[in-house]
């Protein structure tokens, strides 16, 4: 009977010296963290704030649109030739929208692709090698039915060194020498071959470009063309054979393949370059001809504001 009593002393007593030490911890927990908001002079200390949170930069606006306008070609190579040239532009400027339109024969066609882009601004830059009514007439009024863009045509591609640079590339391609002796310079010559216009102005062009390209080969270079213009093609082989110039080559002064560019090398005696295509220097003009339209367009207010103080 009394050996059960010592067991339940035993059992009290722990469990009261257990409550108490807990309340002693949590009564000095709360002590010590209401004297870690007082100062030793009785004031109270103000909570540490957190940092601001960094703030994200605002996202750069999106560059103007680039929009390549091609001719259009019915050779489904043409279409093609375009397409992996926009991939070499993007390639070498990623980030920048960079879109097609066709003046005709293909789609899009140049107005459907000004209507679906978003007000705001854009760079049309002519797929198109020298000055012509496609260029001064086509395409302006195409962009005159997208009021809702902010827009500036580009110069044509030619004459630029960029275009000697990949004739050049494509001649050497096709055969030419690029370390011909004094013998071979002495009775070479090439023919460049462009699709021709009755613009004056795409004379002058072409003609420029045939003489970038004379310099860079050290050889005659004469101008030619399929339609539209003299002298053709097979007039300018017989005129560098007079002059001696029986080795001659056909420079294809084309951006694709079609209908032109195959009649012009048809008539090639020894050998004829592929067409200009999607060279990475091409990608590159078209870049630098977008450049400078943004440049100019820049340019412009600064010269009005100086030029009415």
């Amino acid at each position: 009977m009394t050996a059960s009593k010592p067991q339940r002393d035993e059992l009290t007593g722990t469990a009261h010296l257990d409550s108490t030490a807990q309340l002693m911890t949590r009564i000095t927990s709360q002590l010590g963290t209401q004297l870690s908001h007082v100062r030793p002079d009785g004031s109270r200390r103000t909570p540490p704030q957190a940092p601001p949170a960094p703030l994200t930069p605002p996202a750069p606006p999106a560059p103007p649109a680039l929009v390549v306008v091609a001719h259009g070609s019915r050779d489904p190579r043409a279409l093609a030739t375009v397409h992996a040239l926009l991939d070499k532009v993007r390639e070498e400027r990623p980030g920048l929208p960079v879109h097609l339109g066709h003046i005709e024969l293909n789609e899009p066609l140049l107005t459907d692709t000004l209507a679906g882009l978003a007000p705001g601004r854009a760079v049309l830059a002519p797929l198109l090698l020298s000055r012509g009514y496609h260029v001064k007439q086509d395409i302006p009024a195409a962009l005159a039915t997208a009021p809702h863009l902010s827009a500036r045509v580009a110069p044509p591609l030619g004459p630029h060194p960029l275009l000697v640079e990949t004739l050049y590339a494509r001649l050497v391609e096709a055969g030419w020498d690029p370390r011909p002796d004094a013998r071979t310079r002495r009775t070479s010559g090439v023919v460049l071959a462009a699709a021709g216009s009755r613009d004056p102005d795409s004379a002058v062009d072409t003609a420029r470009t045939a003489a970038l390209l004379a310099e860079r080969l050290g050889v005659p270079v004469v101008p030619a063309y399929a339609s539209a213009a003299a002298p053709t093609v097979p007039a300018a082989l017989r005129a560098l054979a007079v002059r001696g110039r029986h080795r001659a080559a056909v420079a294809a002064y084309f951006t694709a393949p079609g209908r032109f560019a195959t009649q012009c090398a048809q008539a090639a005696p020894w050998i004829a370059a592929a067409p200009l295509g999607a060279h990475t220097a091409m990608a590159r003009l078209l870049l630098h001809r977008y450049d400078g339209t943004l440049a100019s367009t820049a340019a412009a207010p600064a010269q009005r504001q100086l030029t009415s103080a």
